[in-house]
């Protein structure tokens, strides 16, 4: 995960809450971050890899630091959201954080896309987190990527409801799930 310079929109400093949820029947399932910071809220809606590419990156983070960097705790320094009750909702178009060694936290941010019609910087949030929420989401994030259709077996493509025509099978086997 890399950050990039950008103007943040909504800087809302340390959440308090941030929770990966899913809505829909696997194939159609969408995804989100759920993120409260003080006053404000913010749904940041992600695309299922992008949402299990956080989850991978924040694993291998976590996974990385020595036994004293866990135990050390996380002490970020941006206060929480202090502004007015807001509700902040947008697709991330791009997502990047970075581990912060002296507070020992995560800093992420999410940065949308500009509406055609609308002259406005893009939406965008950044936030920082605790080791352990970052542990926590996740496993909350692969754990909601993995339960989603199963993989075929011969190409590892998606196996629908209804079925799956396997290209590798050259159209003389169709799976179902279970």
């Amino acid at each position: 995960m890399s950050t990039e310079s950008s103007r943040i929109r909504f800087p809302l400093g340390t959440l308090s809450r941030i929770e990966a949820e899913t809505f829909g029947q696997p194939g159609q399932r969408t995804f989100r971050l759920v993120l409260e910071s003080g006053r404000a809220r913010s749904h940041v809606w992600l695309e299922k890899e992008q949402l299990f590419q956080l989850g991978a990156g924040l694993r291998e983070a976590v996974e990385r630091q020595t036994e004293a960097e866990r135990e050390r705790g996380s002490a970020p320094t941006a206060p929480s959201w202090v502004g007015d009750e807001t509700l902040i909702e947008f697709k991330a178009r791009v997502l990047s954080g970075r581990h912060d060694p002296d507070t020992n936290s995560f800093y992420l941010q999410a940065l949308g896309d500009a509406g055609e019609e609308s002259e406005d910087d893009p939406p965008s949030v950044s936030f920082w987190i605790t080791v352990d929420q970052a542990s926590v989401l996740a496993d909350e994030s692969i754990r909601i990527c993995a339960s989603g259709r199963p993989p075929c077996f011969l190409c590892g493509m998606p196996i629908d409801p209804a079925g799956h025509v396997c290209p590798r099978a050259i159209g003389h086997a169709v799976f179902e799930t279970g």
